[in-house]
């Protein structure tokens, strides 16, 4: 293709875009690739995850704090960033499960939360959409909802009879999902710290592993781009509120993430271009 590449991720929370597909989106954006994150929440329910960052002052700005923190992800990774405005729903917890909060994203019709997530398809024009698979990777109820919308919006931004408000019609060419914690990365990394006599944080969670033995087996796409690890490693240091420095997060050394997983992998769902499978390019098949 002649013209500038265009991708689009769709995210349910500010710090997605740096816990999955970060180190791509940083090497598309050094290959020239246009990339928007769109962000469909502003996090206002989400738990402070960072103890040093759990204080009063905090919590009653979090929604100020969590803006600032996404400008400063969005600069790391040189994209650009749109917010959608909806409400975060929270992860409800309890046996049984307590009602969303009224208003919340989690509870929107999918056709009206679509609507200026398809204006911005239509403006942006991307060339490539990437979302979250069915479950929405793990089932927060804003995770399932930006599958939904994004889904929703692939299919809807090409037609000219839907929308018809929203812009000139715009067909993306392919869709995929996240495959970021698949179980077969995690045996690697946690192989890969036992071999160097390193405690691996990921012994008890593979131990309880209950996920869906096939969802390895749907990767379609595996993208090089352990060079730009440590872009992905500042991005997610920016959400302060959400990542522990000394936490799970960098437990595993860069460069054991680096030798033991150098890909972040997806699953191609919808193509509109003709693409062999494996790929090793979000834009196979229009370069």
């Amino acid at each position: 293709m002649s013209e500038q590449l265009r991708l689009m991720h769709v995210h349910a929370h500010p710090d997605d875009e740096s816990s999955k597909g970060a180190a791509s989106t940083a090497r598309y954006v050094a290959e020239g690739v246009d990339v928007l994150v769109v962000t469909c929440t502003g996090g206002e329910r989400g738990s402070i995850l960072n103890p040093k960052m759990d204080r009063p002052d905090v919590l009653a700005n979090i929604t100020e704090i969590r803006r600032q923190e996404m400008d400063a992800a969005r600069e790391i990774l040189g994209i650009r960033q749109e917010w959608l405005g909806f409400v975060d729903s929270g992860l409800p917890e309890g046996d049984p499960l307590p009602p969303l909060p009224e208003g919340c994203f989690g509870l929107m019709p999918v056709e009206k939360a679509a609507e200026p997530l398809v204006e911005l398809m239509r403006r942006f024009r991307p060339h490539v959409v990437t979302t979250y698979d069915e479950n929405g990777g793990y089932p927060h109820p804003d995770h399932i909802m930006c599958h939904k919308i994004t889904v929703a919006a692939f299919e809807a931004a090409g037609d000219p009879d839907q929308y018809a408000g929203s812009g000139e019609p715009w067909q993306p060419r392919k869709l995929y999902y996240h495959h970021s914690f698949s179980r077969m990365r995690l045996l690697a990394l946690n192989e890969a710290m036992e071999q160097r006599g390193l405690t691996s944080p990921y012994t008890e969670w593979l131990a309880e592993w209950d996920g869906d033995k096939s969802w390895d087996d749907r990767v379609t796409t595996r993208v090089e781009c352990a060079e730009y690890f440590p872009v992905r490693d500042r991005a997610l240091l920016a959400h302060a509120t959400q990542i522990d420095p000394d936490g799970s997060w960098f437990a595993v050394p860069l460069e054991v993430h680096q030798q033991a997983w150098p890909t972040e992998d997806y699953e191609l769902v919808t193509s509109h271009v003709a693409t062999q499978r494996p790929e090793d390019d979000l834009f196979a098949g229009l370069r």
